[in-house]
């Protein structure tokens, strides 16, 4: 079976801890690969090695540190189609839905290739009497990701282009679920010729995760995951004297208007609440149609478009939704629907007890819809992260806006409708970070940044996007003045970096 280590200063290194976990292929059940886990003292080795390339890496110019960047962007592109193999084999998505996952990623790295121009501070000149002043961002140092099960490959990209890019160095602790997509794309990373020990990859779990906050070369931590978890980490790192961004979780609403085209929002409801599985931070996980008129035609609408999903393993090439990435998380979501049920809302689609013949053993739940769900019930409460929509149903635009203001998640929310007046009153006044006007999953571009408000974000930055490259560097401002009379020699020659 095929044993899975870490990567440090450039080379493959076995964990020394002797503790191993599996990975499975929650299509089948099956084991298909054994996990290192990382011991503190494998921690310190990367970080040792991290810490030695930083002074080259932080003084190479941003120039180059970009064709580096050019150099990756164009080994992804070559190499999308084996690292969408290697997200559907552990994490259980489709190969299309993994494909997209790719190409997000590549997104922040293009970003990554402009860092020239993301670094370029401020001028001012005469501030005072012959004195100038100008602003530099300039790296942290050592800086660190954790990185969630659900995006193996997009989420880590997120987080270390921007980071090298911005000259320092990375250590990358991805998730024990499904860590081979990230050591492929890793391994493409160091066919760029990036000097050894800019990026490094530990694998392991919460021990790796501590050794890391509490290190006291490491100066930043980037985090995504559930937000009992990001308040962890954040807390942990703050106690240690770090910078953090830890984004959490999310309940993610989309109120539907009464004049709003009611095909098109089932359309939206059921690819964002169902697409992979429903493994996804900003997948909307609650419907909250104004009125029960509006509310009885998405239902209906809803039904047939639920009834022909294809739900099967990443191998059929028409499935459209794939399994859970583990039994416990498969149980876990199962149980939230038994909650509903015994909670009294109105299971309209039941997605247990879901059979593939040939993958009796795989980690499936059908697409499952609960109607009539009220504010008090846990499976509106809380973070489910499986294929379970529950609708709302809200007496009016005021009521919608109200809930959503009021949930302890900010993460992402949309509104359908035709009417201007609305959207732009929604978007202005709702309390999430992200907000979708007809556009179900509102994930900003690269070059725009991702991040949630209340408990779905703890820190002061977002990600990637401006966000990444503020949270990645610290500011420093010169005031300069020079005395008079320092000339430079003659120098007839072009100028260049090298």
């Amino acid at each position: 079976m095929q044993r899975i280590g870490n990567l440090v200063g450039g080379k493959p290194v076995e964990t020394t801890s002797g503790r191993f976990s599996g990975v499975f292929n929650p299509a089948t059940g099956e084991e298909v690969a054994e996990l290192g886990l990382s011991s503190a003292e494998d921690v310190d080795a990367a970080v040792r090695a991290a810490k030695a390339a930083l002074p080259a890496w932080a003084s190479t110019p941003p120039l180059k540190r970009a064709r580096f960047m050019f150099k990756f962007k164009e080994l992804l592109e070559a190499n999308a189609d084996a690292v969408a193999r290697e997200i559907s084999r552990e994490h259980g998505k489709t190969h299309s839905d993994a494909l997209g996952e790719v190409q997000r990623g590549i997104e922040v790295v293009e970003f990554a290739c402009g860092i020239p121009h993301l670094l370029a501070g401020e001028f001012s000149r005469n501030v005072g009497p012959s004195i100038d002043t100008h602003s530099d961002r300039q790296p942290l140092g050592v800086v660190a990701g954790i990185t969630p099960f659900n995006f193996p490959a997009m989420v880590p990209l997120w987080m270390y282009p921007v980071a090298i890019a911005c000259g320092n160095t990375f250590i990358l602790k991805p998730s024990e679920r499904d860590p081979s997509a990230a050591l492929f794309v890793a391994s493409l990373l160091l066919q760029t010729g990036l000097p050894a020990g800019v990026f490094n990859l530990v694998q392991g779990d919460k021990t790796a995760v501590d050794a890391i906050l509490h290190h006291p070369d490491i100066k930043a931590v980037s985090f995504v995951g559930s937000t009992p978890i990001a308040q962890y980490i954040y807390a942990t790192a703050a106690a240690a004297g770090k910078r953090c961004q830890a984004l959490g979780g999310a309940k993610n609403h989309m109120v539907v208007m009464p004049d709003a085209d009611m095909d098109q929002a089932a359309d939206a409801l059921v690819s964002a609440g169902y697409g992979s599985a429903g493994e996804r931070c900003m997948a909307i996980s609650v419907a909250v149609p104004i009125g029960d008129r509006t509310a009885d035609a998405l239902v209906e609408r809803l039904l047939p478009r639920i009834a022909k999903l294809k739900v099967g393993p990443a191998t059929d090439k028409d499935a459209e939704m794939g399994p859970l990435v583990t039994r416990q998380h498969r149980d876990k979501v199962i149980g939230y629907i038994d909650a509903g049920v015994k909670e009294g809302a109105e299971l309209v689609v039941d997605g247990r007890g879901l059979k593939l013949q040939g993958y009796e053993n795989g980690y499936f739940v059908g697409p499952t819809l609960f109607d009539r769900v009220t504010e008090g019930m846990s499976i509106y409460r809380e973070e489910i992260f499986g294929p379970v929509l529950a609708m709302v149903r809200a007496r009016d635009y005021d009521h919608a806006a109200k809930m959503i203001n009021e949930h302890e998640y900010g993460n992402g929310t949309a509104i359908f409708t035709r009417d201007g007046d609305a959207a732009r009153a929604f978007a202005d006044q709702i309390e999430v970070g992200m907000v979708g006007v007809n556009v179900p999953l509102p994930v900003p571009v690269a070059y725009h940044s991702f991040g949630g408000w209340k408990r779905s974000l703890f820190g002061d930055h977002s990600i990637y996007g401006m966000e990444g490259v503020r949270f990645y560097t610290r500011l420093k401002t010169v005031t300069a003045r020079w005395p008079t009379g320092i000339r430079a020699g003659v120098n007839l020659n072009f100028p260049n970096l090298n």
